[in-house]
């Protein structure tokens, strides 16, 4: 029987050796290359392409999907043999190769949902992306054992589970001695790299209602540390079983499959998901060079919903996105936009986060209340059954290229705020928990939704007392709007009008000129993948002099500071998404005047000091508007004074309101900075009513 399994097997190693002899790609000798790669590169992987292996030799490509096992074997003693010719040193320095088979035909790519227990040993492709991911461990291959009486060393192989140990030494019973035991030398035995990740299905292709299935993936040798928690990979290999560790008395023998890897294609992040044929390239070009691409395109943004026409503009660039840059010292200059919405309630916010995360080439969708820090950015979990600490990415993680919509933004915890601030400006996520210190990519677009704090906008408040927000975080938004329901008969009726015929199906003449779905979202993935414009000498002019015609508002030192060098490379930012969406390479003066319109917008609605009136980013990056922190001084100033008067004693806060109301600053804005100040530890209340300063 032996002899015959040999002649089978023979045949089949001189064929693949054949074809990595001979298999050429316009004329160069692809596989001879690659073999004599391995040893500049110091690998012991040869990957072979299935598609290759069919036009070569149909036979061998049958053979692969009938007997993969037998055939990786082959392979791999063929890969070793044409190493032996063609670089017989590096042959000699390593003790195994491997042969890896990528691009396998469709019919053996199986979704995680639909493994069974059929393909148990058969070889299969599974897509999906990884969550989890254990440290590096080491496994025992073969052991050497030394006597602890003669000092014999004894090479034993290690197969199946536990530590196999020899049982006699045969130097010992040679010499009618009883071997006291054996102890392991690592040295000198033979050790593996091990390592488990976990694949979950992706988010868009989730069925409704249902929760995400996983399946462990084993790899091993120079697989290890090739995928990082959040990148989307494709991973062929073998379904293997294992038994369920659980101490249960008289329980059904039940086993768990995992998959031991034999390749892994990590898809690039570029790719985005999303399939684009040639036809579909054509229809995009050709809507690129519409006139009205833009009405088009902003029309296409959840089109049942009413009005929002500025909103709906920068959810289009948001879309988009502008270029990332890295800079020659090395800082990196994100190229996402962030987008705060925030309004009274019934004003279609969630409608708008739902339906971008639709559309968007990795859209997320996920509330602020439901997610925890690590739901977010990352956690360190241990694993019940081992006890290992694995790695688990959060939504900003497994949105990386995408859009992350994140509605209910100010119920978030507090210290799960904290994290967002790193992932918003610095795109990365770092964490250091359990002894595992890691910084994952979240090159992710933000749009938010948050209600404000006294459930509806209140028009004479500024901004940073209308939301239960930091302005850590609010300054880190590109653009803010409001989204207030003021009653207005005209406004009113139309909406209704919209509202009732969209409910009876007759739809506006405006929605016959709206994209799909489908190919809204093949047009923003297309753009995403080939366009990077730059700024044209028209367009730095426009940004440059909006940008010095706004500061110089501010050169008087009574006057408030309007823009800062954040909202100018937001408006970078805006320009390229713009010019992006027309497929441009140049961002051209147009695209900066539809930046500036909606900066404008933002600043006017937003960063405005509702007392002055005037324009001041500071109630945005500070949270206060000049004139109200001028007031605040002025407060401290008269508390001090008067404690000064006082020999250093409290003084009474009806004092300080008298003192205060000369000065022209009214009642309650001196109770409200009272409050503050206290709140802060700047200013001590020994007894009820009086007050004194921490340090005079």
């Amino acid at each position: 029987m032996s002899s015959q399994v040999v002649v089978q097997s023979l045949p089949l190693v001189e064929r693949i050796t054949e074809f990595l002899k001979g298999f050429t790609v316009n004329g160069r000798e692809k596989y001879r290359e690659a073999i004599r790669r391995m040893s500049i590169e110091r690998s012991i992987s040869l990957v072979i392409d299935f598609e290759d292996l069919l036009s070569f030799d149909k036979e061998l490509a049958d053979y692969l999907l009938e007997k993969p096992h037998e055939f990786i074997e082959a392979a791999s003693k063929a890969v070793r043999e044409v190493l032996e010719i063609e670089v017989p040193e590096y042959a000699k320095e390593v003790e195994t190769v491997h042969a890896r088979l990528s691009k396998l035909p469709e019919n053996v790519h199986v979704k995680i949902r639909d493994v069974r227990a059929r393909h148990l040993g058969k070889l299969i492709a599974i897509e999906g992306i990884v969550t989890k991911i254990s440290p590096v461990k080491q496994e025992l291959i073969e052991g050497v054992f030394k006597c602890k009486t003669c000092g014999t060393e004894i090479r034993v192989p290690q197969e199946g589970e536990g530590l196999v140990k020899p049982t006699v030494c045969p130097v010992c019973s040679e010499n009618g001695q009883k071997s006291a035991g054996f102890v392991l030398l690592p040295e000198k035995s033979k050790f593996i790299d091990l390592q488990k990740f976990v694949l979950q299905e992706k988010p868009e292709e989730l069925p409704p209602g249902q929760l995400p299935r996983s399946i462990e993936v084993l790899v091993k040798e120079d697989l290890v540390d090739l995928v990082r928690p959040g990148d989307r990979a494709t991973v062929i290999g073998f379904l293997k079983m294992e038994e369920d560790k659980k101490l249960v008395r008289n329980a059904p023998p039940i086993f768990h499959m995992y998959l031991e890897a034999n390749y892994i294609d990590i898809r690039a992040k570029e790719n985005l998901d999303v399939e684009i044929t040639p036809e579909d390239e054509k229809t995009i070009l050709e809507l690129s060079r519409r006139s009205d691409l833009e009405d088009v395109i902003v029309n296409s943004i959840a089109p049942s919903i009413y009005g929002y026409r500025e909103i709906k503009t920068a959810i289009a660039l948001l879309l988009f996105g502008g270029v990332p840059k890295v800079h020659p010292d090395g800082i990196r200059v994100r190229g996402d936009i962030h987008i705060l919405l925030i309004g009274d309630p019934g004003t279609a916010k969630s409608q708008l986060l739902r339906y971008v995360s639709t559309i968007a080439p990795r859209g997320l969708y996920t509330s602020g209340k439901g997610a925890s820090a690590a739901g977010l950015t990352a956690a360190v979990v241990k694993e019940k059954s081992s006890g290992e600490f694995y790695l688990e990415a959060g939504a900003l993680v497994l949105a990386d290229g995408g859009i992350a919509c994140i509605d209910e933004f100010d119920k978030m915890e507090t210290k799960d705020r904290v994290s967002i601030h790193e992932a918003m400006e610095q795109q990365t996520v770092s964490i250091a928990k359990a002894g595992i210190v890691a910084t994952l990519n979240a090159r992710t677009s933000i749009l938010a939704a948050a209600n404000p704090v006294f459930g509806r906008y209140i028009a004479g408040r500024n901004i940073s007392e209308n939301i239960d927000l930091p302005v850590t975080i609010l300054s880190r938004f590109d653009l803010i709007f409001v989204i207030r329901d003021i009653p207005n008969a005209d406004r009113d009726k139309e909406l209704a009008q919209y509202v009732v015929d969209f409910h009876g199906e007759t739809y506006p003449a405006t929605l016959e000129n709206v994209l799909n779905a489908q190919l809204l979202k093949k047009y923003i993935a297309y753009a995403r993948k080939h366009v990077r414009p730059k700024l044209s000498p028209e367009a730095k002019n426009k940004i440059v002099e909006y940008y010095v015609n706004m500061r110089s508002k501010s050169e008087d030192p009574n006057s408030p500071i309007a823009i800062t060098p954040r909202q100018l490379e937001a408006l970078i930012r805006l320009s390229e998404a713009h010019a992006r969406m027309h497929l441009r390479e140049v961002v051209t003066a147009k695209d900066a005047e539809v930046a500036i319109s909606l900066m404008e917008y933002f600043l006017r609605n937003v960063g405005i000091d509702t007392q002055t009136k005037t324009i001041d980013i500071d109630t945005i990056m500070t949270g206060q508007p000049k004139s109200q922190r001028e007031k605040m001084l002025a407060i401290i100033d008269i508390i001090k004074s008067l404690v000064r008067e006082n020999n250093g004693e409290p003084v009474s806060i009806e004092d300080v309101i008298v003192a205060a109301s000369e000065k022209g600053i009214e009642e309650s804005f001196v109770r409200k900075t009272v409050d503050k100040l206290l709140e802060n530890g700047e200013i001590m209340m020994p007894k009820q009513g009086y007050i004194t300063v921490v340090s005079l």
